[in-house]
């Protein structure tokens, strides 16, 4: 028998602890993260009781895998769109709290002495909350239709994706030492550049394919392919020099915009829960206890600073948004925890060799804490709200609603603005095409054939490659308007500024001939490049001005579809729900913001007491002053339902009232009968024959009187009579001597009937 390898018994050892440890955290109704981490720790060299981890080394590849996998599968619940849904309100919070909380953060470590890079990575470890704590406690607290609720999630979204990209800031930091100005201009113009291009290329080549070849897909492949770009995009995220973490977050949320994704990230939750565990069981391993006790007294100062930190910082957000104080409240305390976050940039500290090792205990000691600590945080809000309420001069209460009120009506853009906005859109997108197309030409394609070729061909090939590439992207670049209106109608109109106009039409036409001019001068040099090939360039363009214009509508078409493919899926799905919220917002477009009013979809218990019966019977619009706007059962819709409409088990019904209003409302609305619990096994429900004797009770009894299913619960589903068999029998049918009859029921109470 071969030497087993110590990593197959690592795993055993890990996988078996992770799973009675988080067994009890799910009895204990706990986070199961805090579970593997403590299974972690129980594996560990500094856990003396039991056998501990042989080869450390080959753990911590497959806790890297695991990140890798984590930031993919938040990918795939991510979505651009979401971020671009989630509102003006949430990313001023968001934004807003984590800049206050990472110079928080900094700023304690510097007052406590640590090194710089400690005070970095600590200020990102506090940054995002825990997206899994706030969900189980809305849960738990029957919170999730409250209106604030809304605000906390897209806070969550914009947290996020402002961390992966800090991430991403820390870790070029930790590689140059290099805190400048300039260089970290630089860092995020690259990193903007390369998001930007990835994503459009990814959104034009992947639901494509995906939508090709969907009839050949089925599971196995959807998981292999899936696991192959995710790793494909790693790859490329680390050779221009970003992190693994971001090129899986990239591909994911690439993935989340096709018609697939949904069918994807079941298919990944398996694989993605497994490295999961292994990651922070990881985590758990590098928890030593004397580090803890010594820097007890840090973490329980951190704690304090999470807690009342990153309360008062998205508080203070979220009415710089425009929130009205006590929603502003409700936010601020539902976000005072440490999320998974923190241990991921813990780790990439760690990996980098920057950071001290006393960090990690430190955040993950306060994670615990603030863990339990945030249901009480969300649960008694309105008592904090109070008390603020309270203290607060009534005069400084008066300026946060008037200003809350003006920010809910804002001013209309004007068109310039508009325009502004959408040729800038345009010029963004495209050139960043172009420029790619050309440096990749001037990069790859010149070098390849000049070792080929000699002579002035390889430059001329180059440039023709060039420019017939990038040329659909360039007229767009040039000429392209916004769909709403054209150039012509806008410099004639008096309601623009026509000089504005004019000069950005100047600078288009400028930029988009210095980026042939760049490649000319690599290929040609300056001279040729301003008095040839750009001259040519231009009249190219105006010559072929139509059939580029078709070439880029019918990429841009392509890319539209792609980009709003599964969108349009859900809507042909639920084309009912989203007319009648766009109905809502544009017939009462400020109603919500000025009375606290929202629609809040609630589903019918299965055992409701109002079950079966009519609107007009339960009379919830007279005592409780809610609508009801919509009822959906499966598929299909009904607006504004009559009085005679009534509720069945696990309908969505579609609620217009505030958030006080469904507070008393919600406790009638999910009411149930008391079933009383029968606990039959399938095994003990059976079909006996019963033999109907001279000296049988049931002898001249129909079965409607007969008491089999009053003494029994069971069902005749045949009789035999001379022969002839009756299936269903109807309940007036004669029982008879020497009948047969098949009852169905529990295998116990048929006893009564022999």
């Amino acid at each position: 028998m071969g030497h087993l390898p110590s990593i197959i018994s690592d795993l055993a050892l890990i996988l078996i602890t992770a799973a009675v440890v988080t067994l009890i955290f799910r009895k204990l109704k706990q986070p199961l993260v805090l579970g593997y981490i403590l299974a972690g720790f129980i594996v560990s060299p500094y856990f003396g009781f039991t056998p501990n981890v042989a080869d450390e080394s080959s753990v911590e590849i497959w806790a890297e895998i695991g990140v890798i996998f984590l930031l993919f599968s938040l990918g795939l619940e991510f979505s651009f769109k979401k971020l671009m849904r989630v509102g003006g309100s949430a990313s001023i919070t968001a934004i807003f709290e984590i800049v206050c909380i990472i110079l928080l953060g900094f700023g304690t470590g510097k007052l406590l002495g640590w090194k710089t890079m400690d005070c970095m990575f600590f200020g990102g470890m506090l940054a995002s909350s825990s997206t899994t704590i706030i969900i189980r406690a809305f849960d738990e607290l029957g919170l999730k239709s409250k209106h604030y609720v809304k605000t906390v999630f897209g806070v969550l979204v914009v947290e996020d994706i402002v961390v992966i990209l800090l991430m991403v800031l820390l870790s070029t930091i930790a590689v140059t030492q290099q805190v400048e100005g300039l260089e970290m201009s630089l860092t995020v113009l690259k990193l903007g550049f390369f998001l930007i291009l990835w994503f459009l290329m990814g959104i034009f080549i992947i639901p494509t394919f995906l939508k090709k070849a969907q009839k050949l897909l089925d599971d196995e492949v959807y998981l292999v392919l899936s696991i192959g770009l995710c790793l494909g995009m790693v790859w490329l995220a680390t050779l221009v020099g970003f992190s693994a973490e971001l090129g899986a977050f990239i591909m994911g949320s690439i993935l989340a915009e096709t018609t697939s994704a949904e069918k994807i990230e079941h298919i990944f939750k398996p694989v993605k829960d497994l490295f999961g565990a292994i990651f922070f069981v990881s985590i758990g391993m590098m928890i030593n206890p004397a580090i803890i006790v010594q820097y007890g007294w840090i973490v329980l100062l951190v704690t304090l600073i999470v807690i009342f930190g990153k309360f008062m910082a998205t508080a203070a957000g979220a009415v710089l948004s425009g929130q009205k104080l006590k929603q502003s409240v409700e936010v601020g305390m539902s976000m005072a925890q440490i999320g998974e976050f923190a241990f991921i940039v813990a780790t990439l500290g760690m990996s980098l060799g920057v950071i001290s090792e006393f960090l990690f205990p430190v955040a993950v000691g306060a994670s615990a804490i603030t863990t339990f600590t945030t249901p009480y945080m969300i649960k008694y809000s309105d008592n904090v709200y109070n008390l603020i309420e309270k203290i607060l001069p009534k005069k400084w209460l008066q300026i946060i609603d008037d200003y809350s009120t003006r920010t809910e009506n804002p001013k209309a853009q004007t068109e310039t603005k508009k325009w502004l906005k959408s040729v800038s859109v345009i010029i963004l997108i495209n050139g960043i095409l172009i420029f790619s197309i050309l440096m990749l030409c001037g990069a790859f394609l010149l070098p390849a054939l000049e070792k080929a070729i000699g002579g002035i061909l390889p430059e001329i090939i180059t440039i023709v490659v060039g420019l017939l590439l990038c040329s659909p992207f360039l007229w767009a670049f040039i000429f392209k308007m916004p769909n709403s209106i054209s150039g012509s109608e806008m410099i004639k109109s008096g309601n623009y500024k026509r000089r504005m106009l004019l000069f950005v039409e100047i600078l288009r036409i400028v930029l988009g001939m210095t980026f042939v001019g760049i490649l000319a001068d690599k290929c040609f040099g300056t001279k040729i490049a301003i008095f040839v090939v750009i001259p040519v360039s231009a009249i190219l363009l105006i010559l072929f001005y139509k059939k580029l214009r078709i070439v880029y509508k019918v990429f841009e078409k392509r890319f539209m579809l792609n980009f709003h493919g599964r969108e349009i899926a859900e809507n042909e799905k639920e084309k009912p729900m989203s007319n009648i919220k766009q109905r809502m917002r544009r017939r009462n477009p400020d109603l919500s913001d000025a009375w606290d009013l929202h629609l809040a979809d609630l589903v019918v218990p299965q055992h409701a007491e109002y079950i079966g019966r009519m609107l007009k019977e339960l009379q919830w619009r007279e005592n409780f002053g809610i609508n009801v706007v919509y009822i959906k059962r499966g598929d299909e819709v009904l607006y504004a339902p009559g009085p005679k409409n009534k509720l069945m088990p696990f309908d969505h019904v579609g609620i217009f009232a505030s958030d006080e209003v469904l507070e008393k409302f919600k406790p009638i609305f999910e009411t149930e009968h008391k079933m009383q619990s029968i606990n039959y096994e399938i095994e003990d429900i059976i079909v006996e024959r019963i033999y109907i004797y001279e000296d049988n009770t049931l002898i001249n009894k129909p079965i409607r009187n007969s008491g089999i299913r009053e003494t029994t619960g069971g069902m005749v589903l045949a009789i035999e009579h001379e022969g002839n068999l009756t299936l269903s029998p109807s309940p007036d049918i004669v029982f008879q001597e020497g009948d047969i009859a098949w009852v169905v029921g529990e295998r116990k109470r048929l006893k009564k009937l022999f």
